[in-house]
């Protein structure tokens, strides 16, 4: 049979009674659950994207072009991390922390997700350069170049997200209906400008340079078959060809669509916020999962390169805090 589940309430301020918000009760095993997800999302993604931070900034040799972006992507992730913290703090759905903490809480994790945001659009950019235009990359991919983009990425964050919450920074709180709430609420058209250029153009932006990316290295593949065809039996190379066009297809396929699939859910859950269309549950799996894309972006990124598992290493034996360790050879 159902089990049906009562839900009481307790208040969140019990001394101002009628202001104050209802605390949400929730049976110990669900408060155990919720408090020790979100705490291990929170370790692993904080740990995960610190060791890929230190290994480049360490490692001279690791001081690419493309590691920079990626030193960029983990930066934004590491405080994804950190941000999670509030959200265990919510775990009953009381504020505690005032309603100035609560806005600039909303607009660090607007940052955060715009700046990780410019940094995919910046290392699909690198991509791109780097297989499409090979012969140019190293004069035109310079590493004081990438350094200027990815500053100008972090300050354009800091500025758009400022601008689109301006409403709630001038008077923080007066969107909340009680005590211990926290919301933050846009004007429609902010809201769909911050919608296009945080999400839509960026996405597309992606998308259309991976299409790219991917068309020439499958035609990369080709050339490589007809050039193996003038010299081998016709039947082995088809295999060979099948096989290097799949690599490419997975490789890219995975990078877009681990983003897609985290993000995509958070943004509509945005737009859907203003009509109230989902139901809590809903609403922290998207959450979650928007989080959980930090953690999984130092995995794709760095554990598929072998140098990571290498500094990793040397990391964690603190063999990094011996003399002239950053000029080791790590590649």
């Amino acid at each position: 049979g159902l089990i049906r589940s009562v839900q009481k309430f307790e208040l969140c301020f019990p001394k101002l009674l009628n202001a104050s918000c209802k605390k949400q009760m929730r049976t110990h095993f669900e408060f155990i659950l919720s408090y020790v997800t979100l705490s291990s999302i929170t370790v692993i993604t904080t740990t995960l994207n610190l060791l890929v931070i230190i290994s480049i900034a360490h490692f001279k040799q690791l001081q690419t072009p493309t590691n920079l972006l990626l030193l960029s992507l983990a930066v934004s992730d590491f405080f994804v991390g950190l941000l999670m913290f509030f959200q265990i703090i919510l775990i009953d759905g009381c504020w505690f922390l005032g309603d100035l903490m609560c806005t600039l809480y909303y607009v660090l994790d607007y940052t955060i997700t715009s700046a990780s945001v410019g940094s995919m659009v910046l290392i699909s950019i690198d991509r791109y350069m780097a297989i499409c235009d090979p012969l140019h990359y190293s004069t035109k991919v310079t590493e004081k170049r990438v350094q200027v983009c990815v500053c100008l990425c972090w300050i354009c964050s800091v500025i758009f997200q400022i601008l689109v919450l301006s409403d709630n920074l001038k008077q923080p709180g007066r969107y909340n209906s009680c005590s211990g709430e926290c919301v933050v609420v846009n004007n429609y058209i902010a809201g769909l400008v911050d919608l296009v250029v945080s999400f839509i153009g960026p996405v597309t932006v992606i998308i259309v340079l991976y299409m790219k990316v991917f068309v020439v290295a499958v035609s990369q593949a080709r050339a490589m078959r007809s050039h193996i065809a003038a010299v081998t039996l016709q039947g082995s190379v088809k295999v060979t060809a099948k096989k290097s066009e799949m690599k490419a297809a997975r490789t890219l396929g995975v990078v877009v669509v681990v983003f897609l699939i985290c993000f995509s859910p958070y943004y509509c859950y945005c737009v859907a916020l203003t009509d109230n269309l989902l139901n809590p549950v809903s609403a922290a799996f998207v959450i979650c999962l928007y989080y959980f894309n930090s953690c999984l972006n130092p995995l794709i990124y760095a554990f598929f390169y072998p140098w990571f598992r290498k500094c990793l290493k040397l990391v964690v034996t603190l063999q990094i805090l011996q003399p002239g360790s950053s000029e080791r050879n790590i590649l």
